[in-house]
């Protein structure tokens, strides 16, 4: 009767074994800690970008490719996908569209071409924003941004007005629009300042990347006399070699990686720092905070700033270029300050007025000085 007891003890006790081990597992684990939970469910926040050159021009299109990679690094949590030397045209919609279908929430269409076709994607895409450099239009999801190239172009202006002997400046650049003549007339302005003489010949090449016609035009200045040329073109590598080839000096644009193309020609450039703005502007699409407007800032914004100068730059001219440099921060520097008259002889702005950054977007006559038309 003992061993029944216990017996039946014992089964009584597996059991009740059994019954708690059922009513355990059946209870819910415990919730991950909130932080936990976000960091594990996190997805990457995926930008888009499309160049219309190579990332490595060491020209516009790398300079963009830096400030992107640069706001990667401020934000560890967003995926960037690029895409290369995509044509101004339906192309350009066509890689927007896959970018989409990647996930990008946010699109740099890095070409003035890109405009219209970012227009027509962002319409069909509410929800993701565009953003686009030196671009006139606006739409809900898609705003615009550029640096006040014009105000570095004058200090560029001042290094080649100083260290021409001839008194022949050359600009090489693509097309007439706003922005690109208004930094035509602030160099010719610059280098005015310091020889009132000078003369800046304007070629347009019809192309942002066309490395024959760029030697073509180099080589074409050059023989006229020419003995300083700048550009504004995506890759400027081909013009600035040229230059160092025949023995003129060169002033770079859009990327400072410039200068080792030409070690005794160089003396100085044009160099744009995107990241911070870059950084700023994801930050606030990925929080809800962005908002569709034009942006523009001058040297103030960081934006962008003057290269390294070679050796054909005194220190005196330094100095100079230093002094003008605080006096257009500050404001006590207007560049465009009247009167100021265009090369057929129109008073463009009167005595007593000033142009200031509204001429990034309208711009379309040439200061006196400057040889060249604006079609």
């Amino acid at each position: 009767m003992l061993h029944k007891n216990k017996f039946a003890l014992w089964v009584k006790l597996g059991l009740l074994v059994l019954a708690i081990a059922l009513a355990t597992g059946c209870q819910s684990s415990p919730a991950p800690a909130a932080g936990e939970a976000a960091a594990a469910e996190e997805e990457p926040f995926v930008v888009g970008a499309l160049h219309v050159g190579a990332i490595t021009d060491a020209g516009y299109n790398q300079a963009h490719h830096d400030g992107l990679v640069k706001m990667t690094e401020n934000l560890p949590n967003v995926k960037l996908i690029e895409a290369e030397n995509v044509p101004e045209s339906a192309d350009a919609e066509r890689v927007m569209e896959n970018m989409i279908q990647q996930g990008a929430k946010l699109i740099f269409p890095q070409s003035f071409g890109y405009l219209d076709p970012a227009l027509a994607v962002a319409e069909k895409h509410p929800e993701v924003i565009f953003m686009h450099p030196a671009g006139f239009k606006l739409a809900k999801n898609l705003g615009t941004y550029w640096g006040n190239n014009f105000e570095a172009m004058y200090l560029a202006g001042i290094a080649a007005g100083s260290a021409t002997k001839t008194n022949k400046l050359g600009f090489i650049t693509a097309f007439p629009i706003p922005n690109i003549l208004a930094s035509v007339n602030a160099f010719q302005l610059g280098a005015k300042s310091v020889k009132p003489e000078v003369t800046t010949t304007l070629v347009f090449n019809g192309a942002w990347v066309d490395p024959a016609k760029e030697a073509a035009a180099t080589n074409a200045l050059a023989d006229t006399g020419v003995d300083v040329v700048t550009m504004l073109v995506d890759s400027p590598i081909t013009i600035v070699k040229t230059a160092e080839e025949r023995g003129i000096y060169s002033i770079g644009f859009h990327s400072s990686a410039l200068q080792q193309f030409a070690p005794k020609g160089w003396l100085t450039g044009v160099a744009y720092t995107w990241g911070d703005l870059y950084t700023k502007l994801t930050k606030e699409v990925m929080d809800g905070s962005w908002k569709s407007e034009h942006i523009r800032g001058g040297m103030e914004s960081g934006f962008l700033t003057l290269a390294d100068y070679g050796p054909a730059v005194t220190p005196e001219v330094q100095t100079l270029i230093k002094e003008k440099e605080e006096a257009i921060i500050k404001g006590e520097l207007k560049i465009f300050e009247g009167p100021i008259t265009d090369n057929k002889g129109t008073v463009r702005i009167p005595e007593g007025e000033a142009g200031g950054i509204e001429l990034l977007d309208s711009t379309d006559w040439l200061v006196e000085g400057v040889i060249g038309q604006t079609e």
